[in-house]
């Protein structure tokens, strides 16, 4: 049986961070909500560990989310983080209260004693702090292990039955040893062997889709990106030939990147491509749509038509495969999370499809396991660290109405950013970049004639897997560069700002 570990989910914002950490420990983690799993369930399901997550609520409030005390009982180790943490000490018998004083947030001095979870890590260190509540008395069976200037349980265990609790959080990069800290959870205490490698995914998703759609017709919705890019080589390899890629060009691509995409999976890759030119019933359908959500969710509906009348034509295709990934999943709302913004492979599919059947290979990936997947199954690398596109295109980087002005104006605005960034070393720390065409009109003066022109807002992130990130610190020569050629070569605009803020509390998309 392949080693798991369950990360129980309590609602936090770095749940899936958690998850994300722990499979860079080559060890294979899965998310469940707390109310969707029993204790029966988790016994008979052979978890090596279980991670209780961080969450917004108070234990000790009737409504918010618990769980079967008898879980501390199974004789899996436990590890609770901030929220978890408490819930541990409620759950064993002791108290949670809270006190203004008590509270900490963001960088704070941890204070730590030698003990299995601590294993390499200084008795001094930072961590990351967001909480108001904290254990004010601890279970019986466990005791303090750490603390900080404020809080005088920041970690505590019952190493007899291995139950852990950090009031901290170590899977965010703020905290400096919080990798060495999981790594003594999964490890030294769970006993865990690292053996989840991507190869072994590629392996098992090729044979399983080889013998679930044997002597199926499937189409693939081809975005052009490198997540619905890497799902269609797997289902590839897994079904040859009765696999037909669909490209839909929307009309909503990048400079040039329609026929970047067909010579791409025609001829390097030899796939059965169809593009489908629908630039026009998607202008139409956006008409006059300014709400961002409602974009998102025609142009998921109009995807999924156009690949119907595609299947209709090539006759009995019932299953639709999508790039669907991990963060897309949880943005769109899934368990606790709340909807950010709906994806429209995921929140904005329609009720109604005539596909029998969704095929997601990459759905519980973060990016950085897919392009792992890209490499593995022999992807060129261009493709497989090619910036992330959203599938609804340059709408969601259009504030307000989408038009075919407004389009050819944005696509030559990121051509320019583009092509002066990837001259820069900068390049080399940017995840992904691009200009956004705003709603906002300013007065300005070119050729001693007044303007009053669109202004363009360029994005530059940095991050490992998009969960968070952080904005660029692109030199501001090359900001400048960048605004001469836009304002001097790209008609209707006159002024460019950067964006320097970060996710959270902003999104890297602007829609």
């Amino acid at each position: 049986m392949e080693e798991k570990i369950l990360v129980l989910d309590f609602g936090g914002q770095y749940n899936q961070l958690i998850a994300r950490r722990v499979r860079e420990q080559q060890v294979y983690a899965e998310i469940k909500p707390f109310d969707g799993i029993t204790v029966s369930q988790i016994r008979q399901a052979g978890y090596k560990g279980i991670i209780f997550t961080g969450g917004p609520n108070s234990v000790s409030d009737p409504a918010s989310p618990h769980f079967d005390p008898a879980i501390l009982d199974l004789g899996i180790p436990i590890l609770g983080i901030c929220y978890g943490d408490q819930l541990i000490a409620y759950l064993a018998g002791g108290e949670v209260s809270h006190a203004d004083s008590s509270s900490e947030y963001g960088k704070t001095v941890l204070y730590s004693s030698d003990c299995k979870l601590f294993r390499n890590v200084p008795h001094t260190s930072f961590c990351w702090m967001s909480h108001t509540d904290h254990i004010s008395r601890l279970p019986a069976g466990f005791h303090a292990i750490a603390h900080t200037d404020k809080c005088s349980c920041a970690a505590m265990c019952d190493e007899d039955r291995e139950l852990y609790g950090l009031q901290f959080h170590p899977e965010v990069s703020h905290t400096a040893y919080g990798q060495q800290i999981l790594r003594n959870f999964l490890f030294d205490i769970c006993h865990c062997q690292g053996s989840w490698r991507m190869e072994d995914f590629v392996q098992r998703s090729i044979s399983r889709y080889s013998q679930e759609l044997a002597g199926k017709k499937v189409l693939c919705a081809l975005s052009g990106g490198v997540d619905s890019a890497v799902a269609a080589v797997l289902l590839h390899r897994a079904i040859g030939t009765n696999l037909t890629c669909v490209f839909v060009d929307h009309g909503l691509l990048r400079k040039q990147e329609g026929d970047w995409v067909e010579d791409i999976f025609r001829r390097q890759l030899h796939m059965d491509l169809i593009r489908v030119n629908a630039q026009d019933r998607f202008l139409q359908k956006l008409a006059g749509v300014c709400e961002p959500e409602q974009k998102r969710k025609i142009i998921g509906e109009e995807f999924i038509r156009v690949f119907e009348e595609e299947a209709r034509k090539l006759g009995n295709v019932d299953v639709l495969v999508q790039g669907t990934i991990y963060p897309d999943v949880i943005e769109s709302g899934s368990g606790n999370a709340s909807t950010i913004k709906s994806h429209h492979n995921v929140g904005g599919l329609p009720e109604r499809m005539e596909f029998s059947q969704i095929v997601e290979p990459l759905r519980d990936l973060f990016k950085d396991e897919v392009r792992k997947v890209g490499l593995e199954l022999g992807i060129p690398r261009d493709l497989v660290f090619r910036q992330p596109f959203p599938g609804p295109g340059l709408a969601v980087r259009i504030i307000g109405p989408v038009t075919r002005q407004k389009l050819d104006v944005l696509r030559e605005a990121d051509w320019i950013f583009r092509q002066e960034l990837e001259k820069d070393p900068v390049k080399a720390v940017a995840s992904q970049y691009f200009a956004v065409l705003t709603d906002t009109r300013s007065v300005g003066v070119m050729g001693d004639m007044r303007t009053y022109g669109h202004t363009i807002a360029l994005r530059c992130v940095t991050t490992d897997d998009f969960m968070t990130v952080d904005w660029t610190r692109i030199p501001f020569d090359l900001l400048e560069q960048v605004s001469r050629r836009i304002t001097g070569e790209v008609p209707g605009i006159n002024r460019v700002v950067y964006d320097i803020t970060s996710k959270p509390p902003a999104t890297v998309e602007w829609e």
